[in-house]
């Protein structure tokens, strides 16, 4: 049901942030790095990428499927439902159709967008106006190529995109339907 993302197969780059230390618990979340998707989720964000790529940007994902067992880790280190989501109602990521991520210039290196990813803080959110000129412009650029593909965004992460009525249409999924585990 989920499919492997890769930059091989997908054209996208991928620092997957759970699967390392640099991630605001300060641990690995993830024991293999892996990126995976809902079919419906990585049709949009091919079309995403193909969108960036029409004014010579990339997208660089940090994070995509994120399994029950691992939303329960983040939930324990940060209880706040502002940024992290209660696992006992499930994320997006638990559900295979949401990503994080931001654009890239066709070498990789990030663009500017006023914070780092999972900075839980104000400035994250959507229609800043206490970050740069260019970060507010870099950021406004991302919502458009993702909304224009197809993706809702969540107000309080510039980051953060995810299919529309999720909740609704998608059963949250644990690390067991993966062939090969991530949480292992």
């Amino acid at each position: 049901m989920l499919i492997e993302v890769t930059r091989q197969n997908h054209g996208v780059f991928l620092d997957l942030a759970y699967a390392t230390a640099a991630n605001f618990t300060g641990a690995p979340v993830y024991g293999r790095a892996a990126c995976y998707l809902h079919p419906h989720a990585l049709d949009k964000l091919e079309r995403a990428r193909d969108l960036a790529a029409a004014i010579g940007l990339r997208l660089k994902v940090f994070d995509a499927f994120r399994p029950t067992e691992a939303q329960w880790a983040l939930w324990n280190h940060t209880p706040d439902a502002t940024f992290v989501a209660d696992p006992r109602t499930g994320s997006t990521h638990g559900r295979g159709v949401a990503v994080d991520l931001t654009l890239t210039d066709e070498t990789g290196a990030e663009l500017d967008m006023g914070t780092g990813f999972d900075d839980f803080t104000p400035q994250s959110h959507h229609a800043r106006t206490d970050i740069s000129a260019a970060a507010q412009k870099n950021r406004a650029l991302l919502l458009g190529l993702m909304t224009a593909a197809g993706w809702e965004f969540y107000m309080n992460e510039w980051w953060h995109y995810q299919l529309p009525d999720a909740g609704r249409k998608y059963p949250l999924l644990s690390d067991s339907v993966l062939s090969l585990p991530m949480m292992s």
